[in-house]
């Protein structure tokens, strides 16, 4: 029988002493990365100088893992019960969390002069999603420029913007965390209400729609923007993701407009002109984001169901969203059309995939629906609330989107234990963790194929 584990935590240990090194998968190694950071996240906003109000260890630690998966839930108000250090730390953990630790380790080494060993470059190759060594560094340079140029540029026009109203340092402060947080999709607000309170107001909507959309496309895309300028030149996976961006945001946009603008609980009650504003925002934070334009729990049933869709899906790999992704949801689309046209091959603009990306996408979709199912189904057994507003939370947590239908602050202990699970997990990925725990092993064993009744 093949053994699940390729090596125990004892054994791992055990080497470890004996030779100064600790073997772990690159997904481990990521996995407990994350751990560490949310651990001295959780130690430094417990400090008394990083707290406007008392809280405790608990709100700290559901804080700090919020800020580090980019979910943006929180059981405080960071505008309230943080000082300008505590807000610091939770823009510190959102911009390391949302950019990667891997990132900033590639980026110091060839700062440094120094090589990327082999295990770095298999860390990389996992947290990129990337199977070319050679561009691990383009790769690493290209996130860290682009992040900071869009999130500088962002925060300026914030700034400029905001500075009509308010000093120049509170504005600044207000610009740079606002513009950090659409950028890395973490949806965290400084503001009463999220951003409802700029619901009318055209340049915040389109800036910070602007970060966070740029920051859910992947890297990849950005960097095949930047360098080939050409839509003809621009790689397959590009294309495919910046259509399915582009015909997401705008069916989601129209849809969610149409459901609510008779809803004078939301929409009814604005212009036509807000009207438009507030559906865009929301539908472009609800991948990922969680910023709220309009207040959710006043939502029709339908629109909280497509918002749930949204969530789900997420954004592109190599990004700063989480969810299933795009480029799954495109792939899965594309496997049921070839089915319903009974073509042997899945093509996709002229291209076939492989049989290894449909079963990745196939099973993260499996891998992915049983979590939130899972977490549902135990929140429900555990809280007395209704059934559509524990789904909306859990696929939020899950899909890191961190929109709060006003049941986080109502939820018991265990739930929140809950959430932090599954923050954890929707940022790492499902895939990812599964293969932190287990072995790829290839049997050159081969079976005869069988019949099997679907459907």
């Amino acid at each position: 029988m093949a053994r699940l584990f390729s090596i125990t935590p004892y054994q791992a240990l055990r080497k470890a002493r004996r030779t100064g090194q600790l073997q772990a998968s690159p997904p481990a190694v990521l996995a407990g990365s994350f751990i560490v950071l949310i651990l001295i996240g959780t130690l430094l906003l417990v400090l008394p100088f990083a707290q406007q109000r008392p809280f405790g260890w608990f709100e700290a630690f559901f804080t700090a893992t919020s800020s580090v998966t980019v979910t943006g839930l929180t059981l405080i108000d960071p505008s309230r019960d943080l000082t300008r250090f505590g807000q610091f730390v939770v823009l510190a953990l959102v911009q390391i969390g949302g950019l990667g630790f891997v990132t900033f380790a590639i980026i110091a080494a060839l700062t440094l002069g120094k090589r990327v060993s082999l295990r770095y470059q298999a860390l990389a190759l996992e947290a990129f999603n990337q199977t070319s060594v050679s561009r691990i560094r383009q790769t690493a340079l290209s996130v860290l420029k682009f992040s900071l140029a869009i999130e500088l540029a962002a925060a300026l026009i914030l700034m400029l913007w905001w500075w009509r109203h308010a000093p120049l340092p509170h504005a600044a402060w207000m610009a740079l965390f606002h513009a950090i947080s659409a950028f890395n999709n973490a949806g965290v607000s400084l503001y009463d209400n999220s951003l409802a309170l700029f619901s009318h107001d055209p340049v915040v909507t389109f800036v910070l729609s602007s970060c966070i959309i740029l920051g859910g496309l992947g890297f990849t895309v950005l960097a095949d923007i930047y360098h080939k300028q050409s839509w003809q030149k621009f790689t397959h996976y590009s294309r495919l993701i910046l259509l399915g961006t582009l015909v997401l945001n705008l069916a989601g946009f129209g849809v969610f407009w149409a459901i609510e603008t008779s809803n004078d609980a939301t929409l009814g009650s604005l212009p036509l002109a807000q009207q438009g504003l507030a559906s865009w925002m929301q539908v472009v934070s609800t991948r990922t984001a969680g910023f709220t334009s309009l207040d959710i729990t006043q939502l029709r049933e339908s629109s909280l169901l497509l918002l749930i869709m949204l969530m789900f899906i997420g954004g592109g790999s190599l990004s700063t969203a989480s969810g299933i992704k795009l480029g799954t949801f495109i792939v899965l689309l594309a496997v049921v059309r070839s089915y319903i046209l009974q073509r042997r091959e899945v093509v996709l603009m002229h291209r076939s995939l492989g049989a290894e990306t449909i079963q990745k996408a196939l099973a993260l979709l499996v891998v992915s629906g049983a979590l939130v199912c899972a977490g549902t189904f135990l929140i429900c057994l555990i809280e007395n609330k209704p059934f559509l507003l524990i789904l909306f939370a859990v696929v939020a947590t899950f899909s890191t989107a961190g929109m709060d239908p006003g049941l986080t602050l109502e939820f018991s202990t265990t739930s929140h234990v809950l959430m932090i699970m599954l923050m954890f997990i929707g940022r790492l990925g499902p895939l990812t963790l599964v293969y932190s725990l287990g072995t790829q092993r290839h049997s050159r064993v081969r079976y005869p194929e069988a019949q099997m009744q679907v459907g």
